[in-house]
């Protein structure tokens, strides 16, 4: 007997898939689940997902539940003009902001419960997207079975921020900045149904958000090995090495990579390419290119299609995925979907997705720039390495980390959760209080 299809209403608070994993999560899973035959309405916040047309059985569609989007890109941290509240959650919003807070995980679930409330017995299933705000404990009254995915607990990159925080002003925004993390620790802990992309998120979640173990299942993600694949038509540059990662964001790495290219070009040509915008004129990375010399040998790529991306994968000789910490790693799964050869650190998840070193990938400990200029410059001297390496990658990923797997498991999730209900924690949790 076929199962029954499902309507899916799947949060997204912060749907961008071309900053952050979030919005490629959304659009990727979104599009699955409606081959899969179900039918999704993404409810999202600016900036809204990118959604992909689908062709039956199943169906994708947007809902817009707009914030007040203060952090648009044009005009950060704006001020509403009086005209555009429309509540007091509108009201909430902006004295958070003003405040040094992030608002938008905790008011995006008040919009998302209030929405659902006037919408009771539209969807079979309610999926949060990792907002983990109070709101969603309000849910269970209305009759929506809840799931949400924890892509790995934000308090890792509260503490690697702290960290690597250079003055006491710096550390004490930080601390305001991730007050939300307090929320999304009771939240969570109240939660029966979790979906989370690793082993090591899932270990993460147990001892950082206080979730229970038996509440938390693992569901890979993956790459579109339909998009991401090996091309004969765009030849390999010579001494090219690309990453995706934020020059702004410590956890990232990418500051090491900077130091091991200067070390890989004492002995070789070579040159990097990364997707994602450059660090502002003063900071670690900047500092870095400038002191090695490097400003003419590294490339900042931003705004690239699809195709252009993965295009620029397939040119390169080395992938390299220098992050102190993942939750999964998609940039890793993407390229050796490629059949590129990846050098990736292990800290967090990596080494769940790209495998043992020397059989799929070349691993290094993360933050050690030396041991991360030895894998590159060996992978780059090496061609049969590079191919057996890329042959291996693309099919590790084909067999464990696709898209279409990844719909299907989390629709177990969804069955489970409409067969068991919405949850002890969940239902008898307050509606929300926010503590700063």
């Amino acid at each position: 007997m076929t199962a029954q299809p499902l309507r899916i209403a799947l949060l997204s608070y912060r749907g961008d898939p071309f900053c952050g994993g979030q919005g490629v999560y959304v659009r990727h899973l979104s599009r699955e689940l409606a081959r899969l035959g179900h039918h999704v309405d993404v409810i999202g916040a600016q900036p809204y997902p990118v959604l992909d047309e689908v062709e039956g059985p199943g169906s994708v569609r947007l809902v817009e539940l707009p914030s007040l989007d203060l952090y648009r890109a044009d005009d950060p941290f704006r001020t509403p003009a009086l005209a555009e509240y429309r509540g007091l959650v509108d009201v909430l919003e902006v004295a958070t902001m003003r405040t040094g807070g992030f608002p938008e995980p905790l008011t995006f679930s008040l919009r998302a419960r209030q929405y659902l409330a006037r919408h009771k017995g539209r969807y079979d299933v309610v999926h949060d997207n990792q907002t983990l705000g109070y709101g969603l404990l309000g849910l269970a009254r209305h009759g929506f079975p809840l799931v949400t995915t924890i892509h790995h607990p934000i308090t890792v990159d509260r503490q690697l921020e702290l960290d690597a925080a250079t003055t006491r002003l710096r550390r004490l925004s930080l601390r305001r900045w991730y007050a939300f993390t307090r929320m999304q620790r009771r939240v969570t802990a109240r939660l029966d149904h979790i979906v989370t992309v690793s082993g090591s998120s899932k270990r993460e979640i147990v001892e950082h958000l206080g979730a229970a173990p038996g509440t938390v299942s693992v569901v890979p993600i993956g790459a579109d090995t339909r998009l991401w694949s090996p091309s004969d038509r765009i030849a390999r540059v010579p001494g090219r090495i690309v990453t995706t990662s934020s020059a702004d964001v410590p956890l990232k790495g990418l500051v090491h990579l900077v130091e091991a290219l200067a070390k890989v070009r004492t002995e070789r040509d070579a040159h990097l390419v990364v997707v994602g915008k450059p660090q502002k004129e003063q900071g670690p990375v900047s500092d870095a290119v400038r002191r090695f010399g490097l400003e003419q040998h590294i490339e900042f790529r931003t705004g690239l299609t699809d195709g252009e991306l993965v295009d620029l994968y397939r040119s390169a000789e080395v992938a390299c995925v220098p992050s102190l910490y993942e939750g999964f790693s998609l940039p890793a799964a993407e390229a050796m979907a490629t059949g590129t050869p990846l050098v990736a650190t292990t800290g967090g998840a990596i080494p769940e997705v790209a495998g043992p070193d020397g059989g799929t990938c070349l691993a290094v400990p993360p933050g050690d720039a030396g041991a991360l200029a030895a894998a590159l410059g060996r992978l780059l001297d090496d061609p049969e390495l590079r191919r057996t390496l890329g042959e291996a990658g693309r099919e590790r990923v084909l067999e464990r980390f696709t898209w279409r797997r990844a719909a299907e498991l989390t629709a177990e999730a969804y069955r489970k959760a409409i067969a068991t209900g919405t949850g002890r924690r969940a239902r008898s949790g307050p509606g929300w209080r926010y503590v700063a």
